[in-house]
């Protein structure tokens, strides 16, 4: 016991000697340069870079391009000793990161996102994609003992980068990793889901964070940002009302918001802003990266995989799911979400297994690729990582799980009755459904994978359960909600969450001390806004009274249901504040007013509504 505490107490100053040893090989051994590189039309983009001072061979070059700026400036050292990146450093790369056209000490204009142009036929015509095939062409020409070959790699938004870079053309661009790219911020990514503003995520990022305030000069610090004065973001949303009120808190400045703000439905504003659009004949080799919980950017992760293997197919491309949240794969650790535990250093395994073997295989012809797979996605419930030569994979069933009275699911649709039945709930904007069920001051991440019984003792939520299951069920691919509703008024949200029940029997999270019996682990959730149901860019209202079908599909999952477990279905109106709240009229969301809102009584048909779930055999 006593060697034991000895180890204990001793792992931080083990940990902290080395990072020193580190730092100082890092210093030691590699030299930084800052260097504006020309673009095309005159503009210079900053760029910071990182060389090895040894010169016994040539080597390769890894790319970040980034909104968030590259600091440190100066002498100080980035410190790339403090994560798994050493290791790239150890391998001798030259590291390479830039600020973005307009951002911090990069001249030109800045746009949020800015449009792939595939017609560029002057020096003036620029975009993103121009931006890296004019950064990696610098690189390789003036950048004493480089192989010749460049790799991109990026995070978010920088994942966003990551894929406009693979567009680029250029021929030294061997591999490209887009992590949790943001691809469409309408549809999935950010600012909206199924057309639906995710008001705390969009609002906290361009105004409170900050990223989108214009920047009157070339700086080195980050704009100043709006303090939201609470403790209670449920509290703080709620009180501040309608959509129209944030914007007169973002004002006339926020130039993007103010644009979604007119562009409330799919329309080509919208549409050339799809990252997907310029996915077509793709040439460096592609690793998409993301985590099934990424609460800001999974729709991307997917879909960039999806658009690449449909609008690229000779790409080498492959993806990579790991049970993480936002950016989690690139830390140590990746054991747990929460309540969640992974039973594995998850992250830690992605990185030594996949994503360093993988630069070096395409830029140091250093090992082999034989043995990653098309896609490597980890699964929930049982966790396990599982190898599939596509994604979805071959021998997935669709298999549909009807909602039915007494708030039982069941895998046989019941006989029709004479008279439909259905289930009843209010929808109150004035007291929308929580998120979670903790006071925060914050957007949490865990929410992703919290347990939901907060949501199941309230009246506006319908709660669907199966029995206890006797044998594991395995979900691997995209799920499908498709309701029978009618409503009152003339529309409605429509949030379907999938639950996993775990058995009822008393027993602790043996870290948080959280009471695991009985708990009710959010698998997957999304929201659809009722107007769209037919079309995103041509919204329709309902009838009142009239039984009407709202069809959506969700994020893809891999979990497990095992067995002994229950599958839990809940369906709700809001999702506050993750989502904005709908004011149940065919209105303007955007500029409606505190009085717009108002009650509405929803009904959900049994036997008609159902969630179809991608069962694999």
């Amino acid at each position: 016991m006593k060697k034991i505490l000895l180890f204990l107490l001793l792992l931080p100053s083990c940990f902290a000697i080395a990072q020193n040893a580190d730092s100082v090989w890092f210093v030691n051994n590699y030299i930084k340069k800052e260097i504006s590189i020309p673009m095309r039309d005159g503009i210079k983009l900053f760029t910071s870079i990182y060389i090895p001072k040894d010169r016994s061979e040539k080597h390769p070059i890894l790319l970040t391009r980034t909104p968030y700026s590259c600091m440190p400036y100066g002498t100080a050292y980035k410190q790339y000793w403090t994560s798994y990146m050493m290791a790239y450093c150890r391998e001798d790369y030259i590291l390479v990161t830039q600020d973005i056209r307009g951002k911090f000490m990069s001249e030109g204009e800045f746009g949020v996102v800015r449009p792939f142009n595939p017609d560029k036929r002057t020096k003036k015509d620029i975009d993103e994609a121009s931006d890296t095939y004019d950064t990696i062409d610098w690189l390789v020409k003036n950048i004493d003992h480089n192989n010749g070959r460049v790799g991109v790699v990026g995070i978010s938004f920088p994942g966003f980068f990551a894929t406009e870079a693979a567009l680029s053309g250029h021929p030294a661009l061997k591999a490209v990793s887009p992590q949790a790219p943001v691809a469409d911020r309408f549809m999935g990514d950010d600012d909206h889901h199924n057309g639906v503003l995710f008001l705390a995520d969009a609002f906290n990022f361009h105004a409170a964070f900050g990223f989108s305030k214009p920047r009157p000069h070339l700086t080195m610090q980050w704009p100043k940002m709006y303090y939201i004065p609470t403790d209670d973001i449920y509290a703080w949303y709620l009180k501040t009302g309608a959509i129209s009120n944030f914007t007169k808190i973002t004002g006339d400045s926020l130039k993007f918001w103010n644009d979604m703000m007119n562009h409330p439905n799919y329309d080509d504003w919208w549409k050339v802003r799809d990252a997907r659009s310029g996915i077509k004949n793709v040439k460096p080799a592609m690793l998409v990266v993301g985590g099934l919980f990424d609460a800001e950017d999974l729709y991307g992760t997917w879909h960039t995989y999806e658009a690449l293997v449909k609008q690229s197919p000779a790409t080498n491309s492959k993806l990579v799911i790991g049970p993480w949240f936002h950016g989690q794969w690139a830390r140590a650790d990746g054991t747990h979400l929460g309540n969640i535990n992974f039973g594995s250093s998850t992250s830690v395994w992605y990185q030594q297994n996949i994503e360093i073997p993988y630069f070096n295989y395409y830029l140091k012809d250093k090992g082999s690729m034989d043995t990653l797979s098309k896609a490597t996605v980890f699964f929930s419930g049982e966790n396990k990582w599982h190898k599939f030569d596509k994604w979805p994979p071959e021998n997935i069933v669709a298999t549909p799980l009807y909602l039915e009275k007494d708030n039982k699911l069941s895998f046989q649709a019941q006989a029709e009755a004479t008279t439909p039945t259905f289930d009843t709930y209010i929808s109150d904007p004035a007291k929308p459904v929580p998120y979670a069920g903790q006071i925060q001051d914050d957007r949490s991440r865990e929410y992703m994978t919290d347990d939901q019984r907060f949501a199941a003792q309230r009246t506006d939520v319908l709660v669907y359960e199966t029995p206890v299951l006797n044998e594991d069920i395995t979900l691997a691919g995209p799920l499908i909600a498709d309701l029978l509703t009618s409503i009152s008024n003339t529309d409605a949200d429509f949030v379907v969450k999938l639950i996993d029940v775990f058995p009822d029997f008393p027993w602790r999270n043996p870290v948080t001390g959280y009471p695991m019996g009985g708990y009710q682990m959010l698998v997957r959730g999304d929201i659809m806004r009722g107007r769209y149901r037919n079309s995103f860019s041509n919204p329709e209202p309902f009838i009142p009274g009239k039984p009407t079908q709202v069809k959506f599909t969700l994020n893809d999952v891999a979990h497990t249901f095992k067995k002994g477990h229950r599958i839990m279905v809940q369906v709700q109106s809001s999702w506050f504040p993750l989502a904005d709240r709908n004011p149940q009229q065919f209105i303007d969301i955007y500029h409606a007013k505190d009085a717009d809102f108002v009650k509405e009584t929803i009904n959900i048909y049994h036997n008609q509504s159902k969630i179809i779930l991608p069962v694999l055999r």
